[in-house]
């Protein structure tokens, strides 16, 4: 069986950048909604995420650094946010948006290689 910390941390922070994403950007559909209520709505769900988040951080740092960790909650995010954008809100990704998103990836790349030097 796979090493539960090294798998469990990524497919948490999956699941709760999922409640995240809805909790910030899912409102955006029903603007005629009063701010209020969408603010209590949005702590409501930032819960759940906040519930998967940190004990996905307190796990994986038994094997990846901090920097590892942020990096893996940036690709994640980012991949969730990809999917949220076109599916849920009906947007294209455009190539810039790709292309930004690439840089990024490069940038994990980066993060998760061999120490330089």
């Amino acid at each position: 069986m796979p090493n539960f910390e090294l798998w469990a941390p990524p497919v948490m922070l999956l699941v709760s950048n999922v409640f995240m994403t809805f909790a910030w950007y899912g409102h955006l559909k029903y603007t005629d909604r009063p701010l209020m209520l969408v603010i209590l709505v949005s702590w409501g769900i930032a819960l759940f995420e906040y519930c998967l988040a940190v004990p996905a951080n307190r796990i994986g740092s038994r094997v990846w650094s901090t920097a590892e960790l942020k990096t893996i909650q940036e690709v994640v995010t980012l991949t969730v946010f990809v999917g949220f954008s076109r599916f849920y809100m009906g947007e294209n990704i455009t190539v810039s948006q790709i292309a930004g998103f690439a840089l990024i990836a490069a940038g994990a790349f980066c993060i998760f290689r061999a120490p330089l030097g």
